[in-house]
């Protein structure tokens, strides 16, 4: 599942493929925005870890789970 963040008054987006749920990434961001913690930290599907400090945060899309691809590009 691809997940984006906006991070205020910076141009690009940072993007990255998770491997938990919508759910559990809502979790986090709704859990480190309510208690007031400094950073919002991620993991993307490679093990990687994200850190976004919760005061630059802008925006948070959280994409569908993956589905099976069909055609040429698996």
């Amino acid at each position: 599942m691809e997940v984006r963040i906006g991070i205020r008054n910076v141009a690009r987006e940072v993007a990255f493929e998770s491997a938990h749920t919508p759910e559990q990434v809502r979790g986090v961001v709704s859990d480190a925005l309510s208690s007031g913690q400094q950073l919002i930290e991620l993991e993307d599907d490679k093990g990687g870890t994200v850190l976004v400090p919760t005061d630059a945060l802008a925006y948070v899309e959280i994409g569908a789970q993956d589905k099976g691809r069909v055609g040429f590009g698996r």
